[in-house]
């Protein structure tokens, strides 16, 4: 008599186990939407950083190769060009990639002891979310500005 009791009890418990196994699956199934949404989102925020840090550096680069010293000097163009190449062959974008605005102020021309300033701005796209958002809202616009002194 126990040992029926004990095969009843275990074909009773094998039923729920079963049974749980399938509201799991349904459980995971509705939360998995959610769960890739967090996961893309942030992969797009570590790309906003990364080409913010893109184009500061593409600010400095644009800014050091104005400032140093070069006979005849860099032209405020040319100083642009280097800092949109860089930026551009650097950018992770998604979709039709931007091209930055540079924008170029020297304060007394080229002369020793001057200022040389390079601002880049960059309209980020974004890969999925960060489409959809700026879609939404307003786009993310990131800024960089690089003042260096001519030597």
């Amino acid at each position: 008599m126990k040992t029926a009791m004990l095969v009843s009890r275990h074909c009773h418990i094998s039923r729920l186990r079963r049974a749980s196994g399938g509201s799991a699956a349904i459980e995971f199934a509705i939360l998995l939407p959610f769960l890739i949404m967090v996961l893309v989102g942030i992969i797009d925020i570590n790309l906003i950083f990364y080409d913010d840090a893109i184009i500061t550096n593409a600010a400095r680069a644009g800014a050091r190769a104005g400032t140093v010293l070069q006979v005849p000097p860099l032209t405020t163009t040319q100083i642009a060009a280097i800092t949109t190449s860089y930026a551009q062959n650097s950018l992770v974008t998604g979709g039709s990639p931007t091209s930055p605005t540079v924008t170029v102020t020297q304060s007394n021309g080229s002369t020793s002891g001057s200022t040389l300033q390079v601002a880049v701005s960059y309209t980020y796209q974004g890969l999925l979310l960060g489409s959809a958002f700026s879609a939404l809202a307003s786009p993310i616009v990131l800024n960089a500005t690089a003042v260096m002194v001519y030597e």
